[in-house]
C-alpha cells in the first residue's frame, strides 16, 4: 500500500476520532459544571457550546492537556554545571538585593 493511499484511509478516521475526543471534552466539563457549580457557587448552568468554550479557553490560558514533548523543555535540562550555578547566583543576588530594599518575602509574613 502506497503512502498516499494510507494517509487517505487514515484522515477520515483521525477526523472522527478528533471529533468524538472534542464531543467527549464538552460533555464531561458540561456535566461537571452543572454538576457541582450551581449548587455550590450559585452560578447557572450551561450548555454544551458553552462548555466547549470554556474548554477551549482554558486550553489557551493554561496550557495543553499534557502533551509536552521535547521541545518543550526548559534551559535548564540543557545548562552545563556552571551555567546552572551562575544561574543559581543571579537568582541570590535578585531576592538578597531586593529583601534590602524591603520588598521581600521577610516582610510579607508578619503576623
Amino acid at each position: 500500500m502506497t503512502r498516499r493511499r494510507r494517509l487517505l484511509m487514515f484522515a477520515p478516521l483521525a477526523i472522527v476520532g478528533f471529533t468524538v475526543f472534542i464531543a467527549i471534552g464538552g460533555t464531561v466539563v458540561r456535566l461537571l459544571w452543572n454538576w457541582l457549580l450551581p449548587p455550590i457557587l450559585g452560578l447557572p448552568a450551561i450548555t454544551f457550546w458553552q462548555a466547549l468554550g470554556l474548554l477551549a479557553l482554558c486550553r489557551i490560558l493554561f496550557g495543553g492537556f499534557g502533551m509536552h514533548g521535547p521541545r518543550r523543555r526548559g534551559r535548564w535540562d540543557y545548562m552545563t554545571p556552571e551555567q546552572r550555578e551562575r544561574f543559581r547566583e543571579g537568582m541570590r543576588g535578585r531576592w538578597h538585593a531586593d529583601a534590602a530594599r524591603g520588598g521581600g518575602m521577610e516582610n510579607t509574613l508578619d503576623l
